[in-house]
Parts: C-alpha cells; sequence; structure tokens
C-alpha cells in the first residue's frame, strides 16, 4: 500500500530501508521523545523492527498500519508515521510519528499527518483519532493542537523512554473527525504556503 503526497511516498517498509532508519533514529534528539527506540540505534534494532512492521502489514485484520516516509526527490526514508490500536468496534487508533532531525521544520510531518489522517477517516473510517506526547516535547505538543487534536489529559510518570532511562509525563490528544473536517482545507493551505516559501528559499 501506498499513500502519495506532493513529495513524499507513504509506504510499507522493506528491508533495504534499515540503513535510513539507523540515520535517522541513531540520534539523541530523536530518540529520547520516542518510547521504545533504543540509543545508540543499530542494524540489528532497525532490521527487527522492520520485520515486526512488515509482518504487521501481512495480517488480515490489521490493528496496526506502519508507513515509512519516503522524500520523492531523494528516494529516502526520513522518517515513519503509524496507526497503531485500530479498533473496528470504537472506530478508534492511535497515531504517532518521528522524523529524522536533517528534515525538521519543513513541513514534512504536516504532509504526512494529512495524507494519514485521510485514510484513517475515509477507509479505516474511525471516527476518533488519539495520540500521546512527552509533556517536556514542546515542538510535538506544538504540532498536535496546530493540526487540530484537542489535549484531553496528562498522565504522570507514564513512560520510560528506552534511549534514556527518563521517566516522562505523557500529554494526551484527541481528533474527532467532524473537527479535521473542518480544519483539512486550512491545513492544506498553510502546507502549501510552507512548500512555496521553502522553494523560495532554494
Amino acid at each position: 500500500m501506498k499513500l502519495k503526497t506532493q513529495r513524499l511516498v507513504l509506504r510499507e517498509p522493506k528491508m533495504s530501508d534499515w540503513k535510513d532508519l539507523v540515520e535517522g533514529l541513531n540520534d539523541r534528539d530523536t530518540s529520547r521523545y520516542l518510547a521504545a527506540v533504543a540509543f545508540p540505534y543499530k542494524e540489528k534494532d532497525a532490521k527487527e523492527w522492520i520485520k515486526h512492521c512488515i509482518k504487521e502489514w501481512k495480517e488480515k485484520e490489521k490493528t496496526s498500519y506502519h508507513f515509512f516516509i519516503e522524500l520523492r526527490s531523494e528516494k529516502k526514508i526520513i522518517g515513519a508515521i503509524d496507526i497503531a490500536n485500530y479498533s473496528k468496534q470504537h472506530k478508534t487508533c492511535e497515531t504517532g510519528s518521528w522524523i529524522n532531525k536533517e528534515y525538521w521544520r519543513k513541513g514534512y510531518i504536516m504532509e504526512a499527518k494529512i495524507a494519514v489522517n485521510e485514510f484513517a477517516f475515509n477507509r479505516l473510517k474511525v471516527r476518533k483519532m488519539e495520540t500521546g506526547v512527552y509533556k517536556e516535547n514542546t515542538a510535538s505538543n506544538k504540532a498536535q493542537t496546530s493540526i487540530g487534536y484537542k489535549y484531553e489529559g496528562c498522565k504522570l510518570k507514564h513512560h520510560i523512554a528506552k534511549s534514556t532511562g527518563k521517566i516522562h509525563d505523557e500529554n494526551f490528544y484527541g481528533l474527532m473527525k467532524e473537527d479535521w473536517k473542518k480544519n483539512l482545507s486550512k491545513l492544506k493551505k498553510h502546507l502549501q504556503e510552507k512548500i512555496k516559501n521553502l522553494e523560495g528559499k532554494k
């Protein structure tokens, strides 16, 4: 399965992607806010994760969708975005993402989130998406609200980050389908302005 956007291809992982994963995740600034990512992040870590993702993609009744984010211009994996704990009964799911530090602040996460959220709401027919963010991760907390997620509470000392061993409070956000639809055109417009500004700086 592939979701194509202006600059990205969101696709199923391949074993050959492991080098790009190591490049992106073997960085303390990235891994410190990801619960299950070790540091240093090595070849065996990447290959184990890719095998896990491939296995879940093959399941008939999927509860998770692991999309690797490929930058079209470089044919390179620069991050990932997941749908997890998808429930047909409750019509809900969770989502999370990361981007290689070298590609921060270029609108790639918003571009990927628009595509994946549309997939979740329109193809999977979910009514609500949820996400959790470490309280200290200021940029990611801001990103959730800018996309339309609403703060629903904080679980104190909820996670221990594998890369640092640090205990984190975790903020939780929810996004209802009707709110997403209301904001979608504004988000797309904002993204286009971002891309235009970046192209103007080249």
